[in-house]
């Protein structure tokens, strides 16, 4: 007997089965950094052939869960957006921790504890101290900037007017999955995130989605927070 949906049901179980496959998912967990990766590294971190990962990441274009950008010949890929972030930061949440099994993973694990990209906003306990300072000093009240906080904001360089004009949530706040406590999501963390970046108060980590902060990073952020001027910055190419 055929199922009878309601009308306007989504119809989920297409996007669960692409998902849940592991190669797939594995493949969608280290596009969760929030950068475009070529079809080979995808392929190492997935454990796979490249012939295996290049038929995984078929389908999953075809699902619409990833894009592919082209550069001259060269092929990279990256979430389709951030609306499949959230729903695999979601299953993150809910699933099993896979066990430890050496040094090397314990210390991985460990830096994606600390500080890691959930897709394009700053995730772990970096992320959920962030959120902390912002709602303890009353810059963030109720997922809303308030007028200090927008002054705040303002000092780092992030155009809060500007990120209102983004079609996503303002300044959701997201379910860290590590910390079980959430962490600056939505528009307003990606635009705070992007500026950390460009100032050079955070970079990229050598385990795939950590990030580390920098000593110009610590120096700025408490500065920041503090109330000092900020120096000038040079935005990291």
């Amino acid at each position: 007997m055929a199922a009878e949906y309601i009308a306007h049901d989504s119809d989920i179980a297409p996007v669960a089965a692409l998902i849940a496959d592991p190669t797939r998912a594995a493949i969608l967990t280290a596009l969760l950094g929030g950068r475009a990766l070529a079809a080979g590294e995808l392929a190492r971190l997935s454990g796979v052939s490249a012939a295996t990962a290049s038929a995984h990441l078929s389908r999953l274009l075809d699902g619409h869960l990833v894009d592919v950008v082209r550069q001259g010949r060269h092929r990279y890929y990256r979430l389709a957006g951030h609306e499949v972030a959230e729903v695999l930061e979601v299953l993150a949440r809910v699933s099993a921790r896979p066990p430890i099994r050496s040094l090397r993973q314990s210390r991985q694990a460990r830096m994606l504890e600390d500080a890691r990209t959930c897709y394009d906003h700053l995730a772990g306990r970096a992320g959920v101290a962030l959120l902390d300072q912002l709602v303890q000093g009353g810059f963030l009240v109720n997922q809303e900037v308030t007028d200090k906080g927008e002054r705040l904001l303002g000092r780092l360089g992030v155009d809060v007017a500007g990120v209102r004009k983004a079609r996503r949530r303002f300044a959701a706040e997201c379910l860290d999955w590590t910390e079980r406590r959430a962490h600056l999501g939505g528009a307003l963390g990606a635009a705070v995130t992007g500026v950390l970046f460009e100032r050079g108060w955070y970079r990229q980590g050598t385990v795939p989605r950590a990030v580390v902060l920098t000593e110009e990073g610590k120096e700025g952020l408490a500065a920041l927070f503090s109330g000092k001027e900020l120096t000038s910055h040079t935005p990291v190419t």
